[in-house]
């Protein structure tokens, strides 16, 4: 379960967002991770809808510098997310950027054997 998005990293992102909105300071994000943590079910996709909205707070009402730097892996809720919105995105060299994981786009078992 580590390297997913759950509630209290959203919380986190969400509140570094507010802070450099208030401040008029920039925000540099580096992005490493799975995707949301489907284990919290709605809890953790809102968090997606959270950390958009302050974001778009922060670049279109105040008109501040986002950069998002992505790492590998970055997948999932942060890619359709924080990780997509920066003002400049930047990927490390082959850097495994994908909207699904490895395993939902994989078929199944159940799949293969048919």
């Amino acid at each position: 379960m580590g390297g997913s998005m759950g509630s209290v990293v959203g919380e986190k992102i969400t509140c570094l967002i507010e802070y450099a909105t208030n401040r008029f300071l920039s925000v540099i994000i580096v992005c490493a991770s799975g995707g949301a943590r489907m284990q919290e079910g709605s809890l953790s996709l809102m968090q997606m809808a959270k950390i958009s909205s302050a974001s778009y707070d922060y670049q279109s009402n105040k008109k501040l510098f986002y950069v998002s730097i992505l790492t590998s892996p970055t997948s999932g809720g942060v890619t359709a997310s924080f990780g997509m919105l920066g003002d400049i995105i930047i990927a490390e060299p082959n850097a495994h950027i994908a909207f699904a994981g490895k395993r939902v786009i994989e078929p199944s078992d159940l799949i293969r054997s048919q």
